[in-house]
Order: structure tokens, then C-alpha cells, then sequence
């Protein structure tokens, strides 16, 4: 045999074992993810099993028609349902505009300016920063300074939290739509606020839409920000200026306490947030799928 077969083969030898090593490789990294996989999983549904569990034994009409109770008594949780429907629903009509508008500004008017690039940094400390943080900035400036807790200051720190998510998810939905279109548009004769009416905020709604419900749904099982600023009451209230009960607070309340009927109502409003914010993530997939 020719040594120049002698070096093909051992090549081709070489090459076979570096492709068995990399597919032992191959399945171990495979292997370890899903094993991770699993593990992550595992506590999932478990987590999910006792919320459906616990949550489906602590429902009843009187949940969503009667006020909370004091301990050992029976009540439901429809001040608190309430709270958190009028806090929630409220902060989201006021940050969304601000958030779509900061948005459209960023990715359409200007992209690569001094006051952009300091929006984007301040923006992500925004979209990095602990609720509670955003809570106590709150109390500092609102709720010492008119001496009292009130369901307005829920709603501005509740507002702190949804504007920075609306920002960059407008933003980067705006930016995906492809540049021919706008030029088209220009091309027709179209003023810029038409453009981005009519072109891209219609190109990149549902993604928009997409941010803002997962924005809710994140806000929606917020618990600090709501301690610091709306506070809780036992009683129904409607007005802003008083504290408000939230779901988020009476669970924290009601799970700490050593009462039956309070940690029933608790496993109950978690039940209802977990199927309210599940509802939500599969609404905005559901919008995202259809987009694609």
C-alpha cells in the first residue's frame, strides 16, 4: 500500500474519531438539557397542581359577591377583585399611550440621537428594576408627600412598571417592519405621521397589542409596588384618593395568617390571577402566531 493511501486512511480514521467525540458531546449536552428541562418542568406542575387544587376547594359564589371577612368569619374577596381590576385596568389606559407614543418616537423619528440613546439606557434600568424599588419611589413621592396611602399611588407606580415594556415592545415591532413599505409610502406623496399611522403602527399592531397584554399580565401579580402605595382596605371603595384592596395584598395577608377561612381565600385569589395572567400569555400568543 502507497503511503499516500496510508495518509487518506488515517485522515479519514482521524475524522471518525472526532466525529464520534463530538456526537458523545452531542448527547450529553442533549441529555443535560433535558434533564433540565424536566426539572424545571416537574416543579411546574406541581406548583400548578396544588394552585388548581388548593384554589378550585376555596372557590364559591360568596368569592365574587361578598367583602373580605374578618378571621374565623365567612366573606368573599369582591372588594379585592375589584381593587385590582380598577387599579390594573386604569394604570394600563394611562401608561399605554405613553409607552406607544415613546415607542414611535424611538424607532421612527429618531433612531440614532443623543435623547434616544439616553431614553433606551433609562428605559432599561426601568425594565431591569425590582418593583419594590419602583413601590418605595413611589411612597417617597407620593405617598409622604400627601401623608396618606391611596389607590392613585397604585395606580402611578403600576404605570411605572407596563411603560418601559410598551416602549421596547413597540419599538422593536416598528423596527421589523420592512423599510420598503414606508418608502412606498413616501414614494405616494405621504406625510411621516401618515406613514406611521396608516404603514407601521397598522403593520406592527399586533405585536403592540402582544406587549401590552403581557405588560397587564405582569402587573397583574404585583405585590410590592401595591404595599408601598395603595396599601389594602376591607371594605369596598371606589375612590382613588382612599387605599384600595388588590388581590396581590389580601393573598399576601390572608397566606400569612393562622386562620382556615383566610387561607382558603387566598389559595382562591391565587387560582383567579393564575388563570387570569395564563389567559393573557395564550391570548398574546395566539396574536403573535396569527401576526406570523
Amino acid at each position: 500500500m502507497s503511503s499516500q493511501a496510508l495518509l487518506s486512511e488515517s485522515a479519514l480514521r482521524l475524522r471518525e474519531q472526532r466525529y464520534a467525540g463530538r456526537k458523545r458531546v452531542n448527547q450529553l449536552a442533549l441529555t443535560l438539557s433535558l434533564m433540565a428541562m424536566g426539572f424545571g418542568l416537574f416543579w411546574l406542575f406541581w406548583i400548578l397542581f396544588e394552585t388548581v387544587r388548593l384554589g378550585l376547594d376555596g372557590l364559591a359564589i360568596s368569592v365574587f359577591t361578598e367583602m373580605t371577612p374578618a378571621p374565623n368569619d365567612t366573606g368573599g374577596l369582591a372588594n379585592a377583585i375589584y381593587g385590582s381590576f380598577l387599579m390594573v385596568s386604569l394604570a394600563t389606559f394611562v401608561a399605554t399611550p405613553i409607552g406607544v407614543m415613546a415607542g414611535i418616537y424611538l424607532a421612527e423619528y429618531q433612531q440614532h440621537s443623543w435623547l434616544a440613546e439616553v431614553s433606551r439606557f433609562v428605559n432599561d434600568i426601568l425594565l431591569s428594576a425590582p418593583s419594590i424599588v419602583i413601590g418605595l419611589f413611589v411612597y417617597a413621592v407620593v405617598v409622604t408627600r400627601f401623608k396618606s396611602f391611596s389607590a392613585f399611588a397604585g395606580i402611578l407606580a403600576l404605570s411605572l412598571i407596563v411603560i418601559p415594556i410598551v416602549i421596547r415592545t413597540t419599538e422593536n415591532m416598528l423596527q421589523l417592519v420592512p423599510a420598503g413599505l414606508r418608502e412606498a409610502a413616501y414614494a405616494l406623496g405621504s406625510p411621516k405621521w401618515k406613514v406611521v399611522l396608516s404603514i407601521t403602527m397598522r403593520s406592527a399592531r399586533a405585536g403592540v397589542l402582544t406587549g401590552v397584554l403581557l405588560a397587564v399580565a405582569r402587573i397583574a401579580g404585583e405585590t410590592a409596588p401595591l404595599l408601598f402605595t395603595a396599601l389594602n382596605n376591607q371594605f369596598w371603595t371606589s375612590s382613588l384618593g382612599e387605599p384600595m384592596a388588590s388581590l396581590p395584598v389580601t393573598i399576601f395577608k390572608f397566606a400569612m395568617s393562622p386562620y382556615e377561612n383566610w387561607q382558603k381565600l387566598a389559595w382562591a385569589g391565587v387560582f383567579l390571577i393564575t388563570l387570569a395572567v395564563l389567559g393573557l400569555n395564550v391570548l398574546a400568543r395566539v396574536l403573535t402566531r396569527n401576526k406570523q
